[in-house]
């Protein structure tokens, strides 16, 4: 037994931080983690080309337990960046939070509904199904309402989400206006663009999140700031894909919340935190021709605090009395960290993975020194979904 400021703590080990930042989790916003047997398989093509073309046939391959399998690659590459959680969209999210579980991570489901409304009834009821299931399910796990994008879904099966979301008084999340061509094919459709359609909908009368939104206009912004809705940013796939710079300095001047995603592994394709947030800040720079448009402590914030937020993880959010023990050490013994002029601007304009030096998640390391915990078997791990890739594409 401890006593420290009058508290009494019980601990099985003690580390020496070496004058080390010990720091919140990152939390990645926006990914598709079973994606992983995708990675540098259909690159260099626009978005339509690569999700129709591609992504979906490919997908259509897989096997429920494939899921489970494939996801544990993307867990263990969040680990190494100092991820401590993430916002999952995909198929047979029970694959997804058996894995997170099974390795100690914290994950944060969504639905990836996609659809009609008639031949979708069931996936309405799966989908409600999933909200409960999920949201006592473990410590770890929780589940929020959502669907794949407008261009995937029928109206009048966003129209129920929205009716599922007034139910239950919960946000809903989506991809939204990733591209022009899916902004004007919406307008097209409806005669608004998707945000405008959403809100019609009902879809963010408690709030939520647009993943990517880099085609925006202003009626959009005042649409997403009055409904207290989240901009999840992906700049690394953005710019793979050439969908564009998303207006993230305009955002932060409404006062818009911003949350930072890697998007899957097969868009981006590489899961790594410290490259987004430079990515974030030099793209806004870029865009508004501005050195000054950007700044890295706002950029941090959106990695950390925003997207922890973004995700319901208020008890994640910041280090505290009482939070979830949910936390990182940067290394600062190496030479992209020295000298120490601002520690905030290293982070995001110097920083990469060699600086992880540990990742704890619920009070448990899981990654220390370039070392995952014991319970996790690596070779297995990189063994299984190397064999899934190699059934799918028959090589």
């Amino acid at each position: 037994m401890n006593v420290v400021d009058g508290i009494s703590y019980v601990w099985d080990k003690e580390i020496d931080c070496q004058d080390n930042l010990i720091m919140p989790t990152f939390k990645n916003a926006h990914a598709h983690a079973p994606m992983t047997f995708l990675r540098s398989y259909a690159d260099d093509l626009p978005l339509s080309s690569w999700l129709f073309e591609q992504v979906f046939p490919a997908e259509a391959k897989l096997e429920k337990d494939d899921i489970y399998h494939l996801s544990r690659v993307a867990l263990l590459e969040y680990l190494t960046s100092g991820i401590g959680a993430s916002f999952e969209m995909y198929y047979h999210p029970e694959e997804l939070a058996k894995a997170a579980v099974d390795m100690g991570f914290r994950m944060v489901l969504c639905s990836s509904s996609i659809g009609q409304l008639g031949e979708n009834n069931s996936n309405l009821n799966k989908l409600e199904d999933e909200y409960n299931t999920y949201n006592d399910y473990h410590e770890l796990i929780s589940y929020h309402l959502g669907f794949h994008g407008e261009y995937t879904t029928s109206r009048e099966f966003i129209s129920e989400i929205g009716q599922l979301a007034k139910k239950y008084k919960a946000p809903v999340y989506m991809h939204s206006q990733e591209t022009k061509k899916e902004v004007d094919e919406c307008i097209m459709r409806h005669g608004m663009t998707p945000t405008k359609l959403f809100d019609e909908l009902g879809i963010f009368d408690y709030g939520g999140g647009c993943f990517h939104m880099v085609h925006t206009n202003s009626e959009d912004m005042d649409i997403i700031k009055k409904r207290n809705v989240f901009i999840v940013t992906n700049p690394g796939s953005n710019t793979k894909l050439a969908s564009g710079i998303a207006p993230i300095g305009e955002f932060c001047c409404r006062d818009i919340p911003v949350a930072i995603g890697t998007d899957g592994p097969a868009s981006n394709n590489c899961l790594d935190m410290f490259r987004e947030m430079f990515l974030v800040t030099g793209l806004a720079k870029l865009l508004e021709n501005d050195a000054s448009a950007m700044k890295a402590e706002n950029v941090l914030s959106m990695a950390t605090v925003n997207g922890a937020l973004a995700l319901g993880l208020t008890s994640s959010d910041v280090l505290g009395i009482g939070k979830n023990a949910d936390l990182i050490i940067i290394d600062l013994h190496r030479p992209n960290m020295q000298p120490i002029n601002n520690l905030k601007k290293n982070i995001v304009y110097s920083g990469s993975k060699e600086n992880i030096k540990m990742t704890m998640i619920n009070g448990r390391i899981l990654y220390e020194e370039g070392r995952f915990a014991d319970h996790i078997h690596v070779e297995e791990i990189y063994q299984k979904a190397n064999e899934i890739t190699q059934r799918i594409f028959n090589r």
